[in-house]
């Protein structure tokens, strides 16, 4: 932890995926880190995602070969990274005839299938949607489906595992503390820190060398803070909006709808009990104020689901939504679909102090981003390590084999006392760390007080103390789901017990 009036190699502003995974890299290159967070880690656009981790394949319609490849790559980095965060799934396309044709889909997949060298996941297939698990589910006039390979994760806690890793590399993690002023003298940057904390203040200076700007929506705001003056804009803010329904269909496959706009949802099983559809592309101004879905959103994800599944999708099916918002760079498409997902770095380091900006990303290539992001500091620090996470576990992943079904089974064996859907979600989140999170508990009585939807006291406990969870939406939705899986009631009771406790 860095002292007073320690200058630091790296102040990162951000704590989301690219943050996170920026702080992860440098500090295990052996510089010395700090990472401020406004909110709460994940509270923005990295806990708002589809939970893809994909290629992106409407991507190669508009000519992202390299973005494409590089997605395609990590998927498999990923997998043996998290083992447990990180599972492979298989997407159904189902082919629709007023749309792309038979022979588009044919070749998209079989580049997908080969841009990226892939080695773990199976391959595609054509298959009769009319048939066996796939029977009755979507209307008749869907005959033919392509059935490929992608990845999903749990995007709230990737971003936590990477401030983890960050932290036993030696960084300084801060949250709920903003980057309120920023200058330089000498070549080094000071920049103001303040924040809340139990309804006291808290303010801190920090003194970098360098600055990593990867504050999402506010990218160009804190440009214009370090430079002090206006500074052209190059975001394009998109919100990406998604609904949560009871589970519309049985498997673990999911769905991927083509749309007459040319845009596509998806359609994902959820938290056992429940379908995960989106996403929206609807064009973002910060004077918009609250990040939420529209109505007309709704409308769309509804309509576009009711166009494929057998039983229409309504209003009376949805139990969740959120929305996030996308900050992407701005390659003055009009359609806010085109506007490119490839992240753009923009370093500046001849007026100022080095500050490098990210801008855009997805969080499948968070990892190569911020390996990306170093090579280009690295000519201010020319003593740092060499690249060294695309072979590192993330923290709980090292899993033997990256074998995560006999780990599960493994776990059945020692706590076999705990429910399984239980241990399951526990053993997904925490992976090898699960020990810390049960601490020597041996029955269900000594995880502590059970809150409802599985959450316990010992578990609680764990999230405060090491992983920077200070409210209780924090708990319910970012760190865990178990918030989707209680009632109001439970939810309301376990909000005010944790203002009482914390």
């Amino acid at each position: 932890m860095a002292k007073k009036n320690d200058i630091v190699d790296l102040l990162v502003i951000g704590g989301g995926v690219n943050g996170t995974g920026i702080a992860r890299d440098a500090a295990g290159r052996g510089l010395s880190v700090v990472l401020c967070e406004k909110n709460d880690l994940a509270s923005g656009t990295s806990s708002k995602s589809s939970k893809l981790i994909h290629g992106g394949l409407r991507y190669l319609e508009y000519g992202e070969f390299r973005l494409v490849r590089e997605a395609l790559i990590e998927r498999e980095v990923l997998l043996r990274a998290a083992p447990h965060l990180v599972r492979s799934l298989r997407i159904v396309l189902p082919h629709h005839q007023g749309l792309r044709p038979k022979w588009m889909l044919r070749l998209g997949l079989f580049m997908y299938d080969h841009l990226g060298g892939r080695k773990i996941l199976p391959p595609t297939h054509v298959a009769n949607l009319r048939t066996g698990q796939f029977s009755n589910v979507l209307k008749p006039k869907y005959k033919t489906g392509f059935v490929f390979s992608d990845c999903w994760v749990d995007d709230a806690r990737l971003v936590v595992l990477n401030a983890l890793d960050a932290k036993e590399h030696g960084a300084e993690i801060l949250t709920q503390m903003k980057c309120t002023a920023l200058s330089h003298n000498d070549g080094i940057w000071q920049a103001t820190i303040t924040g809340h904390d139990g309804g006291k203040g808290r303010k801190r200076t920090v003194k970098a060398r360098a600055i990593v700007n990867a504050s999402g929506i506010r990218v160009d705001e804190l440009v214009e803070l370090a430079l002090g003056r206006e500074h052209e804009d190059h975001l394009r803010l998109v919100k990406g909006s998604h609904i949560v329904t009871k589970k519309l269909y049985e498997g673990r496959h999911l769905y991927m709808f083509q749309n007459p706009d040319k845009r596509i949802i998806f359609a994902i099983p959820y938290e056992q009990d429940y379908t995960l559809i989106g996403t929206t592309d609807a064009p973002y101004k910060i004077s918009d104020g609250e990040i939420k879905i529209s109505d007309e959103e709704i409308k769309y994800l509804l309509s576009a689901a009711s166009d494929y599944f057998a039983q229409p999708v309504t209003r009376d099916n949805i139990v969740w939504d959120y929305a996030g918002v996308r900050p992407l760079y701005d390659n003055k498409k009009q359609n806010a679909s085109a506007v490119t997902r490839d992240y753009v770095f923009d370093l500046m380091d001849t007026e100022t102090p080095p500050i490098l900006s990210i801008f855009g990303g997805k969080i499948t290539t968070y990892r190569e981003l911020s390996e990306h992001a170093l090579q280009k500091l690295q000519k201010h620090f020319p003593s740092a390590g060499k690249d060294w996470t695309a072979k590192a576990p993330l923290p709980g992943g090292d899993i033997e084999n990256a074998d995560f079904d006999t780990f599960l089974v493994s776990l059945e064996a020692e706590y076999p006392w705990m429910g399984k859907l239980t241990l399951r979600r526990m053993a997904r989140a925490y992976g090898t760390r699960i020990d810390l999170v049960i601490d020597g508990a041996s029955s269900n009585r000594g995880m502590g007080r059970n809150f409802g939807g599985g959450l316990t006291r010992k578990e609680v406990d764990y999230l405060v103390k090491h992983e920077w969870a200070v409210t209780a939406e924090d708990i319910l939705w970012r760190r865990t789901k178990c918030g989707l899986h209680m009632s109001d009631k439970e939810r309301a009771a376990f909000a005010k017990w944790f203002k009482a406790n914390a």
